[in-house]
């Protein structure tokens, strides 16, 4: 099923695929992995696979049963880029998007290169947007990779910030998402690496959100970057139109 979410940058999940493996250092404490192993325990048949990749198609359907408009993240359990989706089951799942028009998606991936293969294939319609995720210096390389896309709007999930990242390329990007690692084992995050990041996208024009400081108790820590809420959004999205 799709399901709401406490995640501050979205309204549900959706999840077509599940299961992922590791492939840089930000996966480390993956919060899908200890999930999904959880939720095999208890017996839920969704995840009788644990954390291996698997499709589940007879959920690619959901969100044209949602009525109402939101803010969808897409495969918040997985990677849809992952080599082990196969190229027809990416298509499908950019055809739902495209037909359930009234939401938005946001697509987040740490494999742009399998986004690349597949980029010409692909519709990309104004309410799908991607993204990558960027731990540290190391790799930036996805953000280049992502601006050569077709994403009408394109983000950054700069999380779990494992260190600094003094001089981002902001061309072409609209969106930027901070956070700290959280969970068991979370790795500290420098508030100056926050502060150094919010300071370049409010020199470049590029909205700003701040999702948390992290911590094995999140909660205690917040989410205030000195003294105050950074809530950016995309520029110039419309909202999203009602269902036809």
């Amino acid at each position: 099923m799709a399901i709401g979410s406490k995640i501050e940058w979205t309204d549900a999940t959706w999840n077509p695929v599940t299961g992922c493996n590791k492939v840089s250092p930000g996966c480390k404490h993956c919060y899908a992995e200890r999930l999904s192993r959880r939720l095999k325990a208890t017996g839920m048949a969704k995840y009788r696979n644990g954390f291996a990749v698997t499709m589940h198609p007879d959920t690619l359907e959901i969100p044209l049963r949602w009525r109402k408009p939101r803010s969808i993240f897409v495969n918040s359990m997985s990677d849809l880029f992952h080599a082990a989706v196969p190229d027809q089951f990416v298509r499908d799942v950019f055809a739902v998007m495209e037909r359930a028009h009234w939401h938005r998606y946001q697509v987040l991936t740490k494999r742009p290169e399998r986004v690349a293969a597949l980029n010409s294939q692909l519709p990309w319609p104004a309410q799908v947007w991607l993204g990558v995720s960027v731990e540290s210096d190391q790799y930036v390389h996805r953000i280049d990779l992502l601006r050569e896309t077709g994403a009408k709007i394109k983000f950054l999930s700069l999380e779990p910030l494992l260190g600094p990242l003094p001089q981002l390329n902001l061309n072409g990007i609209d969106w930027v998402i901070v956070g700290g690692e959280s969970g068991p084992g979370a790795r500290p995050m420098a508030a100056e690496w926050a502060r150094d990041i919010r300071d370049q996208c409010l020199a470049a024009g590029v909205p700003f959100h701040f999702k948390q400081w992290g911590g094995v108790f999140k909660k205690r820590h917040g989410r205030l970057l000195d003294g105050r809420t950074w809530d950016g959004l995309p520029h110039h999205t419309e909202p999203a139109p009602g269902v036809v």
